[in-house]
């Protein structure tokens, strides 16, 4: 075989060498390298360079703090100009969020260590180096929740339950000196600004310290998730100002079917079935019902129901009613509505004057199961049941 033949064979094997792998990098400068990668995968998402603001989602303030810190340091400028296709590190409108000049190595890590190393995300300030001492397991990766699906309505109910007053938030408290409140499986939580859902909760086992932890399944509503250790979501919450738990729709009988010595009645949640003869209503009477929450007297609520476009401008039948004690009625109506949103009715009527109006508390909804929703209202178990259409029953969700 000739020279040239050699010289021709070697050139086409070298296009399917193995690349040789960049050597000569500290372990320091490929966390630098990793955190600037993120900041890159950003800005090819978003075509533009994290920004500061308090309008800002928190991982996009946290580019930018780490993107401010990167910028400043020439050493971390060296080191990236090279990569950096974007032109991220260019100078203008610098905003450095400590003391750079006096960073040492475990700090500047610290702030390059990127979300999935921070325990708080809402800490934009400085990190201190005696901060990142703590484990690994307190800190906890978060990565992306690949069945995130069937998680989102969760969040969406939880959020439209703390909009209508349905759930309520608490501190996150320390009581003589201890976590006050468990975690427990299928509680909701906020932290760093973000909903967070305790999924899963692992074995129970006994910690070097001699305290008794699990591990956890946490999704957040971001889309994320992580596994961390109980005691250190504990910590989290606690150390987070902002940090809270978000109590459950019913904190235990909402109200009873007879009073006690001592109750005050509050009003009476009522099933009213339409006498409308608008073909709409007619053809689902039997299933077609408004629920409601008086604290009057039913009969009168409904004397004029003719006259009133929220009851389809027709005369109603009350086909049942169950008297409330100790509640808040608004909060009440929020909850039932909420579970039988689903089957609410999408009709439009016009009112005596020839006005659109859309009633919004008729359900397509079997009375055995509104009796069922109440049974479950007064035993505290509705608090992860909606209503399902489609197998006409409440189903987990």
């Amino acid at each position: 075989m000739s020279d040239l033949d050699l010289d021709d064979l070697r050139a086409e094997l070298d296009d399917f060498a193995v690349p040789e792998k960049k050597g000569g990098r500290s372990p320091r400068e490929e966390r630098i390298i990793a955190g600037f990668d993120e900041i890159q995968r950003f800005a090819e998402q978003h075509g533009r360079a994290p920004q500061h603001g308090e309008d800002r989602d928190i991982f996009e303030r946290l580019y930018a703090v780490r993107l401010d810190r990167l910028r400043a340091l020439e050493e971390c400028r060296s080191l990236l100009l090279s990569l950096d296709r974007q032109d991220l590190l260019a100078p203008e409108e610098v905003v450095v969020t400590g003391p750079v000049e006096e960073m040492g190595e475990d700090e500047l890590l610290a702030e390059l260590g990127g979300v999935a190393g921070s325990s708080d995300i809402t800490e934009l300030r400085h990190v201190r180096a005696s901060a990142e001492k703590r484990t690994a397991e307190e800190i906890a990766n978060r990565d992306p929740c690949p069945d995130f699906g069937k998680f989102k309505p969760l969040f969406a109910n939880v959020q439209r339950d703390l909009d209508t007053g349905v759930r309520t938030t608490r501190s996150f408290v320390k009581d003589a000196g201890f976590l006050k409140a468990d975690i427990t499986e299928g509680q909701f939580f906020v932290l760093g600004g973000q909903i967070a859902y305790v999924a899963e909760v692992g074995e129970t086992f006994k910690a070097p310290n001699g305290e008794y932890d699990a591990r956890l399944r946490v999704i957040y509503s971001n889309g994320t998730q992580s596994n961390l250790l109980r005691r250190s979501l504990q910590r989290a919450l606690y150390k987070d100002e902002a940090g809270r738990r978000i109590t459950d729709p019913t904190a235990g009988p909402l109200f009873a079917g007879e009073s006690e010595q001592g109750d005050l009645a509050s009003g009476t949640i009522y099933v009213l079935r339409s006498k409308s003869d608008n073909p709409v209503v007619a053809g689902r009477r039997d299933v077609l019902h408004k629920i409601g929450v008086t604290g009057g007297d039913v009969k009168t609520r409904v004397a004029n129901a003719k006259l009133d476009p929220t009851f389809l401008l027709a005369d109603v039948e009350i086909v049942a009613t169950y008297t409330l004690y100790n509640i808040n009625r608004t909060r009440l109506e929020n909850l039932i509505h909420r579970i039988f949103d689903p089957a609410r009715l999408d009709i439009e009527i016009k009112d005596r004057f020839g006005h659109p109006v859309i009633p919004r508390e008729w359900f397509l909804v079997p009375l055995f199961i509104i009796d069922e929703a109440v049974e479950k209202i007064k035993s505290g178990t509705i608090a992860d049941y909606v209503y399902d259409p489609n197998v006409a029953a409440l189903v987990r969700v």
